[in-house]
């Protein structure tokens, strides 16, 4: 056994930019399949169309900067903008949706701020936002899982469906919303929302189809497969396992304090932890490195603001899936979290009070 002397830096395992950003794809595989089988197939569909855009866009700003194309593309920060981007919008969105989107993700909130490692924002959620106030129609258009479709959809169909509105056979996308009981399809966070404000209790509302178990028919098992991608990403030391663990310990103790001060109309905390894109949010879009706090204190703090806000913002605001605003405002208090939560520097000497 020898005992070897090398300078630092001490690290060992040392990945690229490219080979994290494609290890974080590749995590968010099991959740793609989930969410295609149980969801819609328009997911694979929006994917091609936003890699593409994002690839396209990418290019075009290297070449009015006059830099080398290749290397940037290569890097594929570019193309995981894209996937996660498409992963959060319906599947079915109109297909000019999910190309204005992530243009304007790398276009103005990545490339405007000077390119990968400048951004303020992240730049998947800034384009989701800028997506969900410009055209909350489109944006809100979820069809029903598998399970409850009156019409069942093809891959064919979805093509159709995404490009013209209309499945193959001539349904509308209004007429695809329908559930087997007739019943209009909303995300379980929406519906949830629409019954309390409409008297319904909590237990009442979640006698409906949509909610499966406790978090919704299909949401539970998207939300659970993306938890499996986010532990392997933490294993392979992708991510640090702070900012998502901050994310759903709070999350889930804010909604269970609700949850047992008023519990016929707050939610418990499993259907928070498990509804909407909790778990694509806590692992894949907060822990982007470049938005996100950099220090250890400081990932905690941030991933304990982005679970309260969305607590309040799922609770008391407009919109029900509430982690693209919540990651939003935590990366614009990110500076100041990370000043107060700057470690010490190696060898400093506290200063002695000065009565002594």
């Amino acid at each position: 056994m020898s005992f070897k002397i090398a300078s630092s830096p001490h690290q060992r395992l040392q990945r690229s930019t490219a080979q994290i950003m494609r290890l974080v794809m590749l995590a968010c595989v099991p959740g793609i399949i989930v969410q295609a089988a149980l969801l819609g197939y328009g997911v694979l569909i929006q994917l091609v169309l936003a890699i593409a855009t994002a690839l396209v866009s990418e290019a075009i700003i290297m070449l009015l900067r006059k830099k080398a194309v290749w290397p940037r593309l290569r890097d594929n920060s570019a193309m995981l903008t894209a996937v996660l981007l498409a992963i959060a919008i319906p599947p079915y969105a109109p297909w000019w949706l999910v190309i204005i989107g992530t243009a304007f993700a790398i276009i103005i909130v990545k490339q405007l701020y000077g390119g990968l490692g400048n951004n303020l924002f992240n730049p998947a959620m800034a384009a989701y936002v800028l997506l969900l106030i410009s055209f909350p129609v489109q944006m809100t258009q979820w069809l029903p899982p598998a399970s409850l479709q009156t019409f069942a959809l093809t891959p064919i169909d979805a093509v159709c469906a995404v490009f013209s509105q209309f499945s193959c056979s001539g349904y509308s996308l209004q007429q695809l919303q329908s559930t087997v009981d007739g019943i209009t399809m909303a995300t379980p966070l929406d519906t949830l929302r629409t019954d309390l404000s409409r008297g319904i209790t909590l237990s009442e509302s979640m006698q409906r189809p949509v909610f499966y178990a406790f978090a919704g028919s299909g949401w539970l098992w998207v939300n659970l497969a993306y938890l499996i991608g986010g532990l392997v990403l933490i294993q392979q030391k992708v991510i640090s396992w702070r900012i998502p663990a901050a994310v759903i310990i709070s999350l889930a103790i804010f909604s269970g304090i609700g949850s047992l001060a008023a519990p016929d109309t707050l939610a418990s905390p499993l259907f928070h932890l498990f509804s909407g894109g909790t778990m694509l949010a806590a692992f894949f879009i907060a822990t982007d490195p470049v938005s996100a706090s950099t220090t250890n204190n400081g990932r905690l703090w941030y991933g304990v603001l982005i679970g309260l806000l969305v607590y309040l913002i799922r609770t008391y605001g407009g919109y029900p899936d509430a982690y693209a605003f919540a990651v939003l405002i935590a990366n614009m208090a990110v500076p100041l979290i990370d000043y107060y939560t700057r470690p010490r520097t190696y060898g400093h000497q506290q200063p002695r009070p000065k009565n002594d």
